[in-house]
């Protein structure tokens, strides 16, 4: 392990790393993380485009080639959502993250334990794609039950979230290790918020592998006579609305840390950006219940505290809407900007890598409010179970994260094997073109969900008059358009994407495309002694797990103990 004063400028940074042949197998190995994430969102793009036409009034699932690929709308469903939302996000992130962490600490790692978990979660992913693909396990994203699917889609599954926990561990342990060795010293930026993500993950996956493991395969393989469907429910929504963090704040780190270079400014206050990640470490996993409602047997308390905790996340999403955006400004009024909104025009919007984060930010922003409609008691209801949640959830995961990680490609690829972008102008193009096919996406649903559209449904294909009475022309049909836009961005961006891959190295890494460290206007410092206040509270982050972890112990706690103690078992069934 070697160690320098951090923040270092580029050619220092290095000079200090570990030697070439480890860091040429690091590099390695995160790019077949990234390279299996992008293969499975190319497959659950391509299936995008079929749920737009669905909701657009065009039925295209009874024709006889996609009869022949896909059984029904609702495998079709099944697939998008777990290729997209699950495995494309849990590869990207493992790479990402295990990545940038060991070259901001520089140190080494066990790179065969690393394989492993790359291996374990490869075959984790082809285990519950055999299921997946035949018609075996459709059980649309969330998997409620009494909907059950092949054990083996569960087995899959589970081996996929414990394989990011691996990871997690040995970016946790790597990072145990740098503290115990430089005592007194300020953990470097980009590896803090790195490590408050994989710290909020191991306590938010808590839930899904609860009931994964001792609910949902057990009952699966026969070994039990049914399932409470409200108990997995609960357990599904412990992470399933932390798991948005899991996917949204490594999206965060790129804003914080990366894009204020892309732009040529610099972060405003380092110190802020850690309380930001703690706060989200705190407060991001118990908030689940206030997707639930209309669940009966949980206290109506219970689901208030949630909703006012959901009502905090908002804080630090505002905090980063303001420093971000006081970044963007730093470097618009260097380049000549001036006047209130003058200077925007002065940052580079032609250059995808910046425009992907700026615009993916932007989606975010208005995801957030709608998010805010989501988590309150009084106007969920209105919204539950409509064409309005798709429509939020693609502009949070399908653009603020999904948009952020393609910009990301478009340097972290280049910096990973030495191959250069081939066409900015292309490479622009797919990035303009899905975020504006997600806002007109995102419009339509919204817009159909507020009329009392149902989200899940083969609405195209529905005779009933109440249908063809609303008033949804105009939404449908936005919806419809969206779809052939985002395709028109998937191809884009892939033929991009692959024709990178595909070229020859004609580049050294390092020296062309390091990693875009930002320099800050108030740094962190790098020893505790001459920190601010707001540092020393912030660096202890093995105290603030454990707090974090008691915190979620005290808000779940009573509930699934109630669930347990009146537990109404229920045979399973197979819809699909």
């Amino acid at each position: 392990m070697t160690t320098a004063p951090l923040p270092l400028p580029d050619s220092a940074r290095a000079a200090s790393l570990p030697d070439a042949a480890f860091l040429a197998r690091l590099k390695t190995l995160t790019q077949y993380y990234v390279v299996t994430a992008f293969l499975a969102l190319l497959v659950g793009v391509l299936i995008g485009p079929l749920q737009a036409l669905n909701y657009g009034g065009v039925n295209v699932y009874d024709t006889p080639i996609l009869r022949a690929l896909l059984k029904s709308y609702y495998q079709g469903l099944s697939l998008h959502g777990v290729l997209n939302a699950l495995v494309f996000t849990q590869f990207f992130i493992s790479g990402w993250l295990l990545y940038l962490p060991t070259r901001d600490l520089k140190v080494t790692i066990n790179l065969r334990f690393a394989w492993l978990s790359y291996l374990m979660m490869t075959a984790g992913l082809l285990i519950a794609a055999v299921p997946l693909l035949l018609n075996q396990a459709t059980l649309l994203y969330t998997f409620y039950p009494p909907m059950q699917g092949s054990p083996v889609f569960y087995i899959g599954a589970a081996i996929m979230v414990a394989a990011s926990l691996l990871v997690a561990g040995q970016v946790i342990a790597a990072w145990v290790g740098w503290k115990r060795a430089h005592p007194g010293r300020v953990t470097p930026l980009v590896a803090f918020m790195s490590v408050a993500t994989w710290m909020m993950w191991t306590v938010a996956s808590l839930g899904l592998v609860g009931e994964v493991v001792f609910v949902l395969i057990p009952w699966s393989l026969g070994w039990v006579g049914g399932v409470d469907p409200l108990l997995s429910k609960t357990l599904f929504w412990w992470t399933g609305h932390a798991i948005v963090y899991f996917w949204v704040l490594p999206a965060y780190i790129s804003w914080y840390a990366f894009l204020p270079h892309h732009a040529g400014g610099r972060i405003v206050s380092e110190p802020l950006v850690r309380l930001t990640f703690v706060l989200f470490l705190l407060n991001s996993t118990p908030v689940g219940l206030h997707h639930q409602y209309a669940d009966p047997n949980i206290s109506t308390t219970w689901k208030f505290i949630h909703m006012f905790l959901t009502f905090l996340i908002a804080v630090p999403s505002l905090l980063t809407a303001f420093s971000v955006a006081a970044s963007l400004e730093d470097a618009a009024r260097a380049r000549g900007g001036r006047g209130l909104v003058g200077w925007i025009g002065h940052l580079p919007w032609g250059q995808p890598v910046f425009s992907a984060s700026v615009l993916a930010m932007v989606s975010f922003i208005v995801g957030g409010a709608g998010g805010i409609v989501n988590a309150s008691a009084a106007f969920a209801p209105v919204v539950h179970n409509t064409a309005w949640i798709p429509g939020h959830f693609h502009i949070t995961v399908g653009t603020a994260t999904t948009l952020t990680f393609m910009g990301t490609a478009f340097w972290l690829i280049p910096h990973l094997t030495g191959k250069r972008l081939p066409s900015v102008r292309l490479a622009s193009a797919s990035v303009w073109t899905w975020f504006i096919g997600m806002m007109v996406f995102a419009l339509g649903m919204h817009w159909q969900g507020l009329l009392g559209v149902p989200r899940r449904a083969l609405v195209s294909a529905t005779t009933q008059d109440v249908y063809r009475e609303m008033p949804i022309r105009v939404p449908a049909l936005l919806t419809a358009i969206s779809g052939m836009i985002l395709l028109v961005s998937a191809l884009l961006f892939f033929y991009v994407l692959f024709r990178m891959l595909l070229s020859r190295r004609v580049d050294d890494s390092e020296a062309t495309t390091p990693i875009p460290y930002s320099e800050a206007i108030s740094s962190a410092g790098e020893t505790l002694a001459g920190a601010s206040a707001l540092v020393r509270l912030t660096e202890p982050l093995l105290a603030l797990w454990g707090v974090a972890l008691l915190l979620v112990l005290l808000m779940y706690g009573p509930v699934v103990a109630r669930l347990l103690a009146e537990a109404q078992l229920v045979p399973g069934w197979r819809l699909y």
